[in-house]
């Protein structure tokens, strides 16, 4: 009978050990990478996916063209993605002539997942975006009604 490890002893299999090299490898080769492109990466979470039923890609190739860390790439017909690359900034979907092609679901560091397929989607959520900074840059220039009071109180 094989013996058991003793996880209290701090004993681990071999296996668990491999795959937690091989992700911080690919971790540190990401982040190598994206600094050689000089993207910024802003969502570490997140899934693309192309739809081949829709997808036109011999004739425009747009969003080859348009993805700023060239994730995309031609491949026997179709378009390849390198998941590895891609930093889930939502430019594929915005320069596709089709709708729902191209689907990608990001995860921002609060927690909340945003999701689009089509280029009015992605400048929807991008208005929704700017216009909640503006709400907050125009909240902490103006002090709040207490605040106001007490300054000014005679």
């Amino acid at each position: 009978m094989p013996k058991q490890t003793d996880k209290k002893k701090g004993n681990r299999d071999i296996f668990s050990l491999l795959l937690e090299n091989s992700e911080k490898r690919g971790e540190n080769q990401r982040t190598q990478l994206l600094k050689s492109l000089k993207v910024k990466e802003f969502f570490k979470e997140g899934s693309i996916s192309i739809n081949d039923r829709t997808c036109q890609g011999l004739e425009c190739e747009l969003c080859i063209k348009a993805c700023p860390t060239q994730a995309l790439y031609w491949q026997d017909g179709k378009i390849g993605i390198v998941k590895d690359l891609c930093v889930y900034c939502g430019s594929c979907v915005l320069s596709c002539i089709v709708d729902d092609c191209i689907k990608v679901t990001r995860e921002r560091e609060d927690g909340k997942v945003e999701s689009f397929t089509t280029p009015r989607g992605v400048v929807l959520l991008f208005k929704a975006i700017n216009s909640q900074r503006r709400y907050f840059r125009i909240e902490s220039l103006f002090p709040t009604p207490e605040t106001y009071i007490k300054r000014y109180r005679k």
